[in-house]
């Protein structure tokens, strides 16, 4: 009995040790014809100052893939947005119709409708770097709206639980440093915690966690904090996002 108890100890000892040590090779592995669904949700919060919650639902289809490259094409399906400052209150919700909108929110229809009728192309590699993007028509500010649906971008080397890697991102003037750390790896994701800084124009902390398909590469799920100073006034940042194949 005490034999088989030991072995019994050494064979689970031994599994839990395997799992630890698993490497995996972090890659986007899309298949031409592939789609999917964005769901994006940015929520800010400045004190008395301002408060928005936005929503954004964005599809992606993958119309060409090379041996490291992928082509894909992205489009905004429906906002909703809910913007407070100064006293001032704005809601916007693309699937309704002008009779159901006030007028700050026909207002908003009329500034977000260029946005919803424009394809954005992105290439990108199979680490998701991003190679080249384009907007038709051009819209100002979508390339930057469709680069921030894709925060991170794989190491070249293989990892396992403890693993961590380094991304920066400048966006308006900040510098944001991301550091991905490997906190486990079942059958069937990778899971990363995310901590980091910010700096320049806001000054602050990153902190969040990442879900991500070990075979396709695709982030399941997103969840990233950020709690920053900007022009001496506290503003946090939460950012949520989940893809679902279609």
């Amino acid at each position: 009995m005490k034999k088989l108890l030991v072995l019994f100890l050494v064979t689970v000892s031994f599994a839990v040790q395997s799992q630890d040590q698993e490497s995996v090779l972090l890659r986007f592995n899309y298949n031409k014809g592939d789609s999917y669904i964005i769901n994006m949700t940015l929520n800010q919060e400045m004190g008395a100052l301002m408060a928005s919650d936005m929503n954004f639902v964005m599809s992606q289809k993958i119309i060409a893939t090379d041996t490291d490259t992928f082509d894909s094409e992205m489009k905004i399906e429906k906002i909703v947005m809910q913007i407070v400052q100064s006293g001032t209150e704005v809601n916007y919700d693309s699937s309704k119709s002008d009779d159901e909108l006030d007028a700050t929110g026909k207002m908003m229809k009329s500034q977000m409708g260029p946005m919803m009728q424009a394809l954005i192309t992105m290439k990108s590699n199979n680490l998701g770097e991003v190679i080249e993007t384009k907007v038709e028509p051009n819209v100002a500010g979508l390339e930057d709206m469709s680069n921030q649906s894709n925060n991170i971008v794989y190491p070249k080397k293989p990892i396992s639980v403890g693993s961590s890697w380094d991304m920066t991102k400048t966006e308006k003037g900040m510098e944001m440093k991301f550091t991905y750390t490997v906190k486990s790896i079942t059958s069937d994701l990778v899971v990363l915690e995310i901590t980091g800084t910010v700096s320049g124009l806001g000054k602050g902390t990153i902190s969040g966690k990442m879900n991500i398909d070990k075979d396709s590469g695709v982030l399941n799920s997103s969840n990233i904090d950020m709690d920053m100073t900007v022009s001496g006034q506290k503003l946090l940042t939460k950012v949520t996002a989940t893809m679902t194949k279609q």
